[in-house]
């Protein structure tokens, strides 16, 4: 979801593709919706807290604002920094953000994570996040939450674009693009412009079926 700022893609040079679907997301709502993107890149529903990065925002939560919610990617690595156990310590987490937006008469939203690039020998994406899924739709549900299933709707659409075309969506960069890759990237985790676009309209037009106040500002 993160926004990607100039200084960070300078690092690998000009024209780097990386970008966050909340990143995209902008265009697709009306003039009166103020996006404040507080994603960040590499956190877990663990250290998104423990860094301090939720005190600062959930202080500025008002009354009627819709607070956009997806960990599950980071929560699986390894470290003790960011792992979380998806039935205990994830789902905690997870609870406990959405109880805290409540508390201040918010809207928080529920996304899925996004799947990784990985097809089977029949062309279907595989599910490599498990429990981290289905946990965020059990908190959905016992909290009265509305979920965005964003895992299923990109996994369909990179079923329909195939194996091949695919790659268009994430960082999939040949040798020599850049000098800080000279041998290039095959990325299957993080997005392309193309690809924050593409998710950022799926993850929009869910919003759209939805029955919250927020679907008049969707174009």
């Amino acid at each position: 979801m993160a926004d990607y700022t100039a200084s960070y893609l300078n690092k690998f040079g000009k024209g780097y593709p990386i970008r966050g679907w909340m990143q995209l997301a902008p265009p697709l709502f009306t003039k009166q919706v103020h996006i404040h993107n507080e994603a960040m890149s590499g956190r877990s529903s663990k250290s998104f807290r423990d860094e301090g990065l939720w005190s600062k925002i959930i202080q500025q939560v008002k009354a009627g604002d819709y607070v956009f919610i997806q960990f599950g990617h980071n929560d699986a690595k390894p470290d003790t920094a960011r792992h979380t156990d998806p039935h205990t310590t994830f789902k905690q987490n997870i609870e406990r953000y959405v109880r805290e937006i409540q508390a201040k008469k918010a809207y928080p939203i529920l996304f899925t994570s996004i799947p990784h690039r990985k097809f089977d020998q029949e062309g279907h994406i595989v599910d490599t996040h498990g429990a981290y899924l289905t946990v965020v739709a059990e908190v959905a549900k016992s909290t009265h939450t509305p979920l965005v299933d964003l895992h299923a709707l990109v996994a369909a659409f990179l079923e329909k674009t195939g194996p091949e075309q695919s790659k268009k969506l994430f960082l999939h960069i040949p040798p020599g693009k850049f000098a800080s890759l000279p041998e290039g990237k095959k990325d299957d985790t993080h997005l392309s412009g193309f690809g924050a676009k593409c998710v950022a309209k799926l993850a929009v037009s869910a919003l759209k079926e939805t029955n919250l106040p927020l679907r008049a500002y969707i174009k």
